[in-house]
């Protein structure tokens, strides 16, 4: 198939291009829009507990539990002229609108229930509000009030916030930090591109790749929208992984080719032979990659769905482009792929004569991997103990939903100054009140009043709204809203002094369940959001990490034949993984380098992420795994497979792609280090997380453990019992002859040696 695609590129490439370019533009055109047709929850399944007590009390109850809330300051207090005033003109606005409904203010709610809407100091006060709609409206018109009331007028400040807010904000965020990181990592990549080639030519055509990879999984993005709902988040892996990887695909075929150039072979030799090897482990790279993200489409969270359906689309456009695209490039190019050579003019600006190329032998690589073999097992402890005493912070990692903390106190959200106040300076936050829903309820007032008095002897609980009353410490304060109760049923509102993401929430949350209730009772509120999602994702990690591992075995065992080293790379990209979650945990959720990225540490990650990363970064540690096995695999078969040969293929394997991957890892490094200058903690945490991967992957886990690891195995690398040694010889997927050497009864017999 490879040669065929090859030979395919060779012989119309002006055509190949000229499509090619055409679907750029028309994806570019097509793509522009995703944004603006892109959610930013979906951090809960819609058929969780929460989510159906929500819909419930949006659809029954007015909106009564909000999703806007406005912070109305005054120094010289809430109960000054101009801050009525200013409180009173908001309400006024909201109430223009037919798309906001349960307005409550602080100013026109009787006491007591107005105290729970006036902060500690009496200097700020509520208005609070539902936005009908769902999500994506929701952000809208939280865009379109912020430009209406936000602001600072007479000494009377107004802030917005609320889950709507945030979304709006996030949002907002998020698309300016993808041009910042886009900004970011596209130059210096390039300065990098042009350091490993040598040449300006050369270095731009990875980035060329690249950017044909994002346009077109925007396009495919955008036509997603239509029928499903998709993440804004998954627009930052889109840039990041499309770019990367096409970098990293671009990079390893234009290297063979120039070495095929220099080893003699025509342009269109040079090509194929480039395509029949490079592009075969591109292409079973973007496979491992791709099943790697795919796997996120097992979970009922259209968060993670969206970067299933984002990452492999991007794979497979860099992987496409890398081995149809890039070849019809290089065969008009020829020889000048190497033109604008920077190397002679500036060793000749330095008085520096341009060293030769050097045998593979005498490499720092082959020397360097030559002495960890000699001491493997040194080398192999030193290096695995190191990576679990890395690692071994996660061991008390905890989770928690996202909240307005996920944005940095450096950026201008006014939902995180609102949330800041929220939890600082009133009683209780209504933002994470606790929803109680009594669906389809007809009884006595007398059994809510029971229940309310119930559920308000839990610790931590300020108080409970309900149409029988409103209860503390059990016993009854004054009376309720009377709209709590309808002919629907009736809800319960807990406001509640614990932050519902700690283990404070989960108990609390847990001992509000375990009141005798009038009836059945649904919990919704941001401790019942935070416990269905975790709950959620704890139910389908089991599949998603048993499909990841199912098919990186039986990729790689297609790949080498052997039954070994898929196993051997389960175990490092394990490894390497466990030190990057370890990382997580010391900097995010404890706290450490906060000053340095801006971010603060709630105590908990969110659940989500260390998923993604996982995903992510085993699809990426299994590129270079796939990247360097090809190179081993290929001297190896052409050695005479002695326990000496196997030694000499990887560190061979090593010589010959270790400048390549190397480089390859800074350049997806920087790629994935641009995501860091975001000021939304999670990305900050994705981003930096997979840099470290990608680092230690390149160097520790591929540069040093995995040739140890091989010595110490010896031909025992290329071991499969024989019946997995037949199905190889019958399936498995290898160059032509001509491209190592070997036959295919040359490696049914080597396969099936003990």
């Amino acid at each position: 198939m490879l040669v065929r695609i090859a030979h395919l590129a060779t012989r119309h490439p002006r055509t190949i291009l000229l499509a090619a370019a055409l679907l750029a533009v028309l994806c570019g055109v097509f793509g522009a829009s995703v944004t603006s047709h892109m959610k930013t929850g979906g951090f809960t399944s819609s058929d969780a507990e929460s989510s159906r007590a929500a819909e419930l009390i949006a659809d029954n109850f007015g909106g009564a539990e909000p999703n806007l809330i406005l912070l109305v300051r005054d120094n010289a207090g809430a109960d000054s002229p101009a801050a009525k005033a200013a409180g009173a003109k908001v309400v006024d606005t909201l109430r223009s609108r037919s798309d906001v409904i349960g307005i409550q203010s602080y100013w026109s709610t009787p006491q007591p229930l107005s105290t729970a809407l006036r902060s500690n100091d009496g200097k700020s006060a509520l208005v609070i509000g539902y936005i009908t709609g769902g999500e994506t409206a929701a952000q809208k018109v939280a865009g379109e009030l912020a430009e209406q009331v936000v602001g600072t007028n007479d000494g009377v400040s107004i802030d917005q916030g609320g889950l709507s807010s945030i979304y709006h904000d996030v949002n907002g965020q998020i698309t300016h930090d993808l041009a910042v990181a886009e900004g970011v990592a596209i130059p210096l990549s390039f300065l990098v591109l042009i350091l490993v080639f040598g040449s300006l030519v050369a270095a731009f055509l990875p980035l060329a790749v690249g950017i044909f990879a994002i346009l077109t999984t925007l396009a495919i993005l955008r036509t997603l929208t239509v029928f499903t709902d998709v993440s804004i988040f998954a627009l930052n892996m889109t840039t990041a992984l499309g770019l990367a990887l096409a970098i990293d695909y671009s990079l390893f075929i234009v290297s063979r080719y120039r070495e095929e150039l220099g080893n003699g072979l025509d342009v269109e030799a040079a090509v194929v032979r480039a395509v029949q090897t490079a592009g075969r482990t591109v292409l079973y790279s973007a496979l491992t990659v791709a099943l790697s993200v795919a796997a996120l489409g097992v979970f009922n969270l259209y968060f993670l769905k969206s970067f299933a359906y984002a990452g492999v689309a991007v794979v497979a456009a860099a992987a496409a482009a890398s081995i149809l695209i890039l070849p019809a490039v290089l065969m008009l190019l020829g020889h000048r792929v190497n033109a604008g050579d920077l190397r002679k003019p500036l060793g000749r600006l330095f008085g520096r004569t341009p060293r030769a190329d050097l045998a593979p032998e005498q490499t720092f690589w082959y020397r360097t991997v030559q002495r960890v073999m000699r001491n493997a097992a040194p080398v192999a402890i030193a290096i695995i103990v190191l990576l679990l005493a890395v690692g071994s912070p996660f061991l008390g990692v905890k989770f928690g939903y996202p909240d307005d903390r996920v944005l940095n106190t450096s950026a201008s959200a006014t939902s995180r100054t609102v949330g800041d106040a929220l939890r600082n300076d009133f009683r209780s936050n209504a933002a994470t009140n606790v929803s109680v829903v009594l669906d389809g309820f007809h009884g006595s007032p007398t059994a809510i009043g029971d229940y309310a008095a119930g559920l308000s002897k839990v610790h931590g609980v300020a108080g409970v709204l309900s149409g029988a009353g409103v209860y503390s410490g059990g016993s009854k304060v004054s009376a309720g809203p009377p709209q709590m109760t309808n002919d629907t049923g009736a809800f319960l509102t807990v406001a509640t002094t614990v932050d519902p993401f700690t283990a404070a929430g989960k108990t609390q949350l847990a001992q509000l369940r375990d009141v005798p209730g009038p009836g059945p009772a649904l919990f919704g509120g941001a401790a019942a959001v935070n416990a269905d999602a975790l709950d959620a994702l704890g139910a389908r990690l089991p599949v998603a990490g048993a499909l990841i591992v199912l098919a990186t075995f039986v990729v790689l065992f297609l790949f080498t034949g052997s039954l070994l080293l898929p196993l051997k790379a389960l175990v490092l990209n394990t490894l390497s993984l466990t030190a990057a979650f370890g990382a997580m945990v010391w900097i995010f959720q404890e706290g450490h380098l906060s000053g340095v990225l801006g971010s603060d540490a709630t105590g908990y990650l969110v659940p989500t992420m260390p998923i993604l990363m996982f995903c992510l970064a085993f699809g990426m540690s299994m590129d270079y795994e796939v990247f360097l096995l090809s190179r081993i695999r290929e001297e190896w078969l052409a050695s005479g497979r002695t326990a000496a040969d196997s030694n000499r293929a990887v560190a061979l394997g090593v010589a010959r792609t270790g400048k390549i991957f190397t480089a390859a890892a800074v350049l997806m490094a920087i790629v994935m280090a641009a995501m860091v200058t975001s000021k939304v903690s999670f990305i900050q945490m994705m981003g930096l997380g997979l840099t470290l991967t990608v680092l230690a992957d390149a160097t520790l886990i591929r540069g040093l453990l995995a040739p140890a690891l091989m010595r110490m195995l010896g031909t025992a690398n290329w071991w499969a019992p024989a019946p997995l040694a037949r199905l190889h010889a019958k399936i498995g997927l290898r160059e032509d002859e001509s491209a190592t050497g070997a036959t295919e009864s040359d490696e049914h017999e080597l396969a099936g040696r003990t």
